[in-house]
């Protein structure tokens, strides 16, 4: 793996966006976390996410004026057309059923304005991380298809932008924490993990680092596509 710079993914969202003052929409918005960052930042912020696990912990968050969560999938955004400054997929390209790809990204089209932003952050498959999750879930297969995706955006009138790497690094406060994370995308992982519970125990044990503080470190290389919609 080449060398990457060592950047937080919050902080690479909102130094890229400067979202403040924009209508934000982040679809597959998981546990609310990135809507009340963006929300914090001045953005009017609306959170997409179909799973109801997730929309339990988003919901659960401290309400804030110019943020919302609502029910919906990507391949059909319960917004206007013409109505965004930027729509955000933080990764969650990839948990879209490879057949809908296409449809979400045109939908992220539908929804902006002219020249506007579309922001799709996606984890590589490589890396400490990507090795401990992939006995439950090898994503390699929809990683690719949802790269293949982004680079066929000018079908829906999108065109790239531009595409940068770095290296986040996951911080876990313990097994059980990273148990739930990666069910929380996907509640049919959380039959492999008991039936895998001393593999998964023992392979997050030796592939993670400590911080001197009892949390687990793990490296995450990521991708980020910026697509725009033109002016004219």
């Amino acid at each position: 793996m080449s060398e990457l710079d060592r950047r937080h993914n919050s902080d690479v969202v909102v130094e890229t966006l400067c979202p403040g003052g924009k209508r934000v929409i982040d679809v597959g918005c998981g546990d609310g976390s990135l809507v009340s960052l963006m929300a914090e930042r001045g953005a009017d912020v609306l959170g997409v996410e179909c799973s109801p696990r997730q929309l339990a912990k988003a919901r659960a968050r401290p309400n804030l004026a110019n943020a919302e969560i609502v029910e919906g999938i990507a391949q059909k955004l319960p917004v206007a057309s013409f109505s965004a400054d930027a729509v955000v997929f933080f990764n969650s390209l990839h948990h879209i059923p490879v057949p809908d790809m296409a449809a979400a990204l045109a939908e992220a089209a539908r929804a902006l304005k002219p020249g506007g932003l579309v922001y799709i952050s996606e984890p590589l498959p490589e890396g400490p991380f990507f090795g401990v999750c992939r006995p439950i879930d090898d994503e390699t297969i929809v990683r690719a298809a949802a790269l293949e995706a982004i680079r066929t955006a000018d079908h829906w009138g999108l065109r790239a932008d531009s595409e940068f790497r770095y290296l986040h690094t996951i911080r876990m406060e313990s097994y059980e924490a990273f148990r739930e994370k990666v069910i929380s995308a996907n509640a049919e992982r959380e039959a492999l993990f008991e039936r895998m519970d001393t593999q998964m125990r023992q392979l997050f044990a030796s592939a993670a680092r400590g911080d001197g503080d009892g949390h687990f470190l793990f490296d995450q290389p990521m991708r980020v596509n910026l697509l725009r919609k033109p002016i004219a």
